[in-house]
């Protein structure tokens, strides 16, 4: 498999969120914002995959992006005065998330050693019956050393590589979640590409030489 077809595949199989209409989300925001208990449950339930891949590509457990995603869908509800009706939920449910993630690796690194994540699930999975078995054990197996891979980037590297790669955000999108300008963004995303090609590159040449 080439380096350059592993973001397309990676975007074809992480992106399966549910978007909502300017309109219709526009009236969701508003009732969340009157603290509306059915319109949160919609939000929960248009939004919580959408934001659990997000966490998990940022700790690479999916048991802690669990604990994470119901962290963050308990800081919006608590702060649901802070979205603006202009303000995408996707977007504002990403920049929760983000900082809810950061809390989480301020409070590991400040009471435990680094723990290496084991990773035991594809970040990727496919459910298409098109796929054959051999395909499906090689996106497996490919997932697991992007993962690892991933793993091994730095903190702003790794968040700004799933925003865009994983959730499919764009520039001025992550922009608003990290409060980060976008040439910087750029050249982060750059360089995690860069660092994941050169991390994921040993094993693209023994799959060539198979």
């Amino acid at each position: 498999m080439e380096v350059s077809t592993i973001y397309s595949e990676m975007n074809y199989y992480s992106h399966n969120g549910v978007l909502l209409s300017k309109e219709n989300s526009e009236d969701l925001s508003a009732r969340i914002r009157e603290g509306e208990e059915e319109a949160f449950g919609q939000l929960f339930d248009q939004y919580q995959q959408f934001i659990a891949r997000f966490i998990y590509g940022m700790v690479g457990d999916h048991e802690i992006a669990q604990e994470l995603t119901q962290e963050t869908f308990m800081g919006a509800y608590k702060n649901r005065q802070s979205l603006r009706g202009e303000a995408k939920l996707g977007t504002w449910l990403c920049g929760i998330a983000k900082n809810v993630v950061s809390n989480f690796f301020r409070a590991r690194r400040r009471h435990e050693n680094y723990i290496k994540t084991e990773i035991d699930e594809s970040v990727i999975e496919s459910k298409s019956p098109l796929i054959s078995p051999d395909k499906q054990l090689l996106n497996e197996e490919l997932n697991q050393v992007i993962r690892n891979a991933l793993l091994r980037l730095d903190e702003d590297r790794r968040l700004v590589f799933v925003l865009k790669v994983f959730q499919q955000l764009s520039y001025q999108e992550i922009s608003e979640i990290t409060g980060l300008p976008l040439p910087k963004l750029k050249t982060d995303l750059h360089r995690a590409k860069a660092d994941v090609r050169r991390l994921i590159h040993p094993y693209l040449e023994v799959k060539n030489e198979l």
